[in-house]
């Protein structure tokens, strides 16, 4: 299993939510959890998937996702799970 976190932020909007879930899912890309806040208006999710299964690499999948994001005015960041492990580690 290869894990990936995925962050989105920025203003909330309609279609968020399904326009990064359908890239996912488009790419073979599973959704192990999912956590999504609205707080004053400011929309916040955070996902953990698995990437394993999808024939793109992980650089393009995160090239990609950055670039949804741009397109639907939010920011996307995408992390291998070992990385994001490490930097969030006492």
């Amino acid at each position: 299993m290869k894990k990936a976190i995925v962050t989105v932020v920025g203003l909330d909007t309609v279609g968020i939510i399904a326009r990064v879930c359908t890239y996912l899912a488009e790419n073979s890309c599973n959704i192990l959890d999912i956590s999504q806040t609205i707080t004053g208006g400011y929309f916040n999710m955070m996902l953990i998937t698995d990437y394993g299964k999808s024939e793109k690499s992980f650089a393009v999948i995160r090239e990609e996702l950055k670039s949804l994001g741009e397109g639907i005015g939010v920011e996307i960041h995408v992390q291998r799970e070992e990385l994001f492990e490490k930097m969030h580690r006492i």
